[in-house]
């Protein structure tokens, strides 16, 4: 090659990769200010993920009892109030999947991690980022992806959520740092935060002309390398733009009060899911993910046991079976607790938050580390599914299918997502 790169601007180029805020999504513009509510409720998309999966013995209802008049299984039971607001759906799988230890990495793509030659770890974009391209356009956050410092059973990744190429977003992992991103004002002045972006673009200008410079000649594995890189900094400036747009827009005045300190298990998610409604409410973002945790929930439950996450996911008849059942129990009674609050939360035409929201809870370990027959709840009607049945599906049905059945239902034009084969309509409402 006749030129070199800077090693300067390589570094420099890199620095600015990191101080960045993660891309959450792609296409993105602001027409509107923040401050005028939409004409209506916009449709929202929650993903709430569970990690190690559940109790087959208690959590799944019986195959052969279906529809709506089905008997409400012991994992479920906390959930009777709410029985024609959601839907179990089984028959379910990513097919190719094949770590049992994953539980979030592929659930919302469904994804080939061997889909690219010569690596051993691919992924593509969540639908909750699919939600975000075309519905994160007016809000200040495109999507917001929520986690936690426990990770057991969940796989590679920072969070749920994955962008268009494929790479992990970053989710925040602490109950008071989301209260903070959502509703605290900004500290540094606005011309100081002017200048902050007009600089990070100038450096991201010096590592575009140095990338270029060495553009011919490559191999077509460099060339591809060096494709991705270009991508990465086009969607450094959408966010950086996106950035610039709500420089002088004030945040949301926040419905709840400051978080404490400290939350962890079940504490950390009855909090988490406040700020969910809270987010919603305030029209902040429209695309939510939460990557739950397992041991510190556990932990919460006072079983009087030291039950650890992976060992109770390989439960037999006993203590180990007894702590998996209670795990499900507690997500069940905070799952009921969300759709109380969506129910009750009101948007500006008098009908209710849940009116709008599309809500998915699972993993994509089933139990025992099996990965077929993921456990599937959805609930909230924002994706115009029908709700208050116990669906059977074939085995083996992608469980992108249900993704895509969503995604149509909230009015996004797309027809595939991962290795869907068809929308569900069992499922339409």
């Amino acid at each position: 090659m006749k030129k070199q790169v800077n090693r300067r601007h390589v570094l420099r180029g890199t620095g600015a990769l990191i101080a960045l805020p993660a891309l959450e999504s792609i296409g993105f513009r602001r027409f509107a200010s923040a401050a005028v509510p939409p004409a209506s409720p916009p449709k929202r998309m929650v993903c709430l993920g569970i990690g190690f999966g559940v109790t087959k013995e208690t959590w799944f209802p019986d195959l052969a009892d279906v529809g709506s008049s089905y008997k409400l299984p012991e994992g479920l039971s906390p959930l009777a109030r709410h029985k024609s607001d959601f839907t179990v759906i089984q028959g379910c799988e990513n097919k190719f999947s094949n770590e049992a230890h994953w539980g979030s990495t592929f659930w919302l793509t469904g994804a080939n991690r061997y889909s690219v030659p010569g690596q051993n770890m691919a992924n593509s974009i969540s639908v909750d980022q699919v939600v975000a391209q075309h519905l994160g356009q007016d809000t200040r956050f495109s999507s917001m992806s929520l986690a936690s410092t426990d990770n057991q059973g969940h796989g590679p990744g920072l969070s749920l959520a994955w962008n268009a190429r494929g790479k992990p977003v970053a989710g925040i992992n602490d109950p008071m740092k989301v209260f903070h991103k959502l509703f605290s004002a900004e500290e540094m002045p606005l011309e100081q935060r002017q200048a902050a972006i007009a600089e990070n673009r100038s450096v991201l200008d010096a590592v575009l002309t140095d990338a270029r410079q060495v553009q011919r000649g490559l191999s077509k594995t460099d060339t591809e390398k060096l494709d991705e890189y270009f991508q990465s900094i086009r969607d450094i400036e959408t966010r950086l733009s996106k950035d610039e747009d709500w420089l002088d827009v004030p945040k949301a005045k926040a419905p709840i009060a400051e978080p404490e300190p400290g939350l962890k298990g079940k504490d950390e998610i009855e909090m988490m899911y406040r700020l969910i409604v809270a987010a919603l409410l305030t029209d902040s973002t429209r695309a939510m993910t939460y990557r739950m945790p397992g041991q510190s929930l556990l932990d919460s439950l006072d079983l009087g046991t030291n039950a650890s996450a992976h060992n109770v996911s390989h439960y037999s008849p006993g203590p180990r079976m007894d702590a998996s059942k209670a795990r499900d129990r507690a997500h069940s009674e905070l799952l009921a607790g969300l759709i109380d609050k969506l129910k009750a939360t009101k948007e500006n035409d008098g009908s209710s938050l849940f009116d709008h929201v599309a809500l998915a809870f699972g993993s994509n370990i089933s139990s025992i580390h099996y990965l077929t027959n993921c456990p599937t709840v959805l609930t909230g009607c924002g994706a115009k599914v029908k709700l208050g049945q116990h669906l059977v599906l074939p085995e083996e049905t992608p469980l992108c299918n249900v993704w895509l059945t969503m995604l149509q239902g909230m009015g996004i034009n797309v027809e595939r997502h991962g290795d869907s084969t068809g929308v569900i309509g069992e499922l339409r409402a």
